[in-house]
């Protein structure tokens, strides 16, 4: 396995569904320093708290019996909101300069909702990608299992 390489000023975003740090090195590639440099969490309410009815029922064109329509998953479509809206302000980091590369750290479900979102400019300047929920962890132990243990890209 190789270790991620990130050099002076490169993001590593580790993210979920409803948290993401964005973390800067502020080191080299051979003795990396990870720092905060963003926090963003989206609150999770109960479902009741985001629903407003009991799911819907329709009438067939034919026939008595009436069917139900599922329920909206107000927690995806949150987690959803919530990933297009980092993938928006990675795009604006990107474009403004503010880093050259990236790197993104998620859970399965929630990397595979934010790649749809990457615009081209992301795309160029993402470096790889990890495939691990690491975001409660502390940044010292995210250091720790990425960059000096070695995890693969």
């Amino acid at each position: 396995m190789d270790k991620i390489r990130m050099d002076k000023g490169d993001w590593l975003v580790v993210c979920d569904g409803r948290k993401a740090l964005i973390l800067e090195n502020l080191g080299d590639g051979m003795f990396p320093n990870l720092h905060t440099r963003e926090v963003h969490e989206q609150p999770s309410p109960s479902t009741a708290a985001q629903g407003s009815d009991a799911p819907g029922r329709m009438n067939p064109a034919v026939g008595g019996s009436r069917s139900s329509v599922e329920q909206t998953d107000w927690h995806d479509e949150a987690e959803r909101a919530f990933l297009r809206g980092l993938a928006g302000r990675l795009d604006a980091a990107v474009s403004s300069g503010e880093t050259k590369a990236l790197t993104m750290v998620a859970s399965p479900r929630a990397l595979g909702m934010i790649r749809a979102d990457y615009s081209d400019v992301v795309r160029k300047a993402l470096q790889g990608e990890v495939c691990k929920d690491l975001v409660k962890l502390p940044v010292y132990e995210i250091e720790k299992q990425l960059l000096l243990s070695g995890a693969a890209k």
